[in-house]
């Protein structure tokens, strides 16, 4: 179930106010605020649904009067004509906050459902599929939100929440001469002793410095499949191993 935070009510807020401007010209002059009315939202593609709660409350915000109904809860797979939610009162209200609320749940619902497609394909092996940071700005958690529903987990939510060494972290210190050890080393020694440190790597060797360098995850960053597979020979599950670039659906299995 997701947790309405104070940011995602913001966005919702946000969100409607953008396409609301001034007023809907068309529906206050078109359609009287007395006429009730129902409105179905129906699938029209097979997938996982996400982002239902966050659709309906665009709606109550659009008009408080408006009663909606959850016929399909978030994480159920869709299929074309399912109907996953009714919203029924002032057609002019439903009018008013329809587009808001299926473009949230659209997106949601296709991030959902493409993460639950990586899952799938990588079912059976040790491996799960996380996400980035590369989000659209300002909808972070309901995105991260619906990585979860279809399956995924969930990496860093923002750059407090862990140490992640990239290659332009380790470009800039190169210069400084430092070596990767060096580099995990002081990492280790300025940020809080709770935090794990994360190091990018981009071939056999370097992993082999970042392990020899006590580092407690490596991310594998545009390796081929079988220089991945010398890391893992290599590294012996001494610590985690994370693969990011380069990788689609075709690939992931053979990735994992």
């Amino acid at each position: 179930m997701l947790n309405f935070t104070s940011s995602i009510w913001s966005t919702i807020e946000q969100a409607l106010a953008e396409d609301l401007g001034t007023g809907d010209i068309t529906t206050d002059s078109l359609i009287p605020p007395d006429i009730q009315g129902r409105g179905t939202i129906l699938a029209k593609a097979s997938g996982v649904v996400a982002g239902l709660e966050v659709a309906l409350e665009v709606f109550q915000l659009a008009d408080p009067s408006l009663e909606t109904r959850v016929l399909l809860a978030d994480g159920s797979q869709i299929a074309p004509g399912d109907t996953i939610a009714e919203v029924e009162g002032s057609i002019a209200g439903i009018l008013k906050g329809e587009r808001v609320a299926l473009n949230f749940l659209q997106r949601l619902s296709g991030i959902a459902t493409e993460t639950s497609r990586y899952v799938r394909a990588v079912a059976g092996t040790r491996a799960r599929i996380i996400d980035t940071r590369k989000t659209v700005p300002g909808l972070r958690e309901l995105e991260k939100y619906a990585v979860r529903v279809g399956g995924g987990h969930n990496h860093r939510f923002n750059l407090a929440d862990g140490i992640l060494i990239k290659d332009n972290h380790i470009a800039a210190l190169r210069a400084l001469e430092l070596s990767m050890a060096d580099i995990i080393q002081r990492a280790r020694d300025n940020a809080p002793h709770t935090l794990r440190v994360e190091i990018e790597v981009e071939t056999v060797e370097e992993a082999r410095e970042a392990l020899e360098g006590g580092a407690d995850v490596i991310l594998l960053d545009n390796m081929a499949v079988e220089e991945m597979r010398q890391v893992v020979t290599l590294v012996q599950g001494r610590c985690p191993l994370e693969a990011s670039g380069g990788i689609s659906l075709e690939t992931v299995a053979a990735v994992a």
